[in-house]
């Protein structure tokens, strides 16, 4: 196997790097802006399906964008949902959305096709203590090809459920 160089440079930018600045189109203030379940990825190559280890700082930057999004979409004036999803043990799926009303299709408010509960059914221990040790986010927890969690907040948005 050839090992991957650049690693500790790449995962040192994981923990700066703001990707809405790089969205030129993410333009709140846009009265016509629209988004049918747009999202962003943060682990493109998989680095953290093979541990918890290399897919934490892949959380950790999902969670930060949450947050700078959660702090830009205040100037938004339509209705939308920001949430999460992050999967069992697939963080190349690990994504962070934003949707609303859009000409694309008739599915807003986005709701999970797979029923969910408030019971945590994470079978990855570590991803289960990362999400347990969490604060201030709503949990919805599913299964689909694989164990999932909706993550959200209260206040922000319209709720996914």
């Amino acid at each position: 196997m050839k090992k991957q160089r650049g690693l500790k440079r790449y995962y040192k930018r994981l923990a700066t790097e703001n990707d809405l600045d790089r969205v030129k189109w993410l333009n709140l203030n846009d009265p016509n802006a629209w988004f049918d379940n747009w999202h962003l990825h943060f682990d493109w190559k998989g680095y953290g399906d093979t541990s918890f280890k290399r897919r934490e700082p892949h959380l950790d930057k999902l969670f930060r964008h949450f947050y700078l999004l959660e702090q830009r979409i205040n100037a938004f004036k339509k209705d939308f949902q920001l949430y999460a999803i992050i999967l069992d043990y697939s963080s190349y799926d690990d994504a962070l959305f934003l949707h609303t009303k859009n000409p694309n299709n008739n599915n807003f408010p986005w709701k999970s096709e797979c029923e969910v509960s408030d019971k945590n059914n994470l079978t990855n221990a570590d991803l289960k203590d990362y999400i347990d040790n969490l604060t201030g986010y709503k949990l919805h927890f599913g299964t689909a090809e694989e164990n999932y969690c909706i993550l959200t907040k209260d206040g922000i948005g319209l709720p996914v459920t």
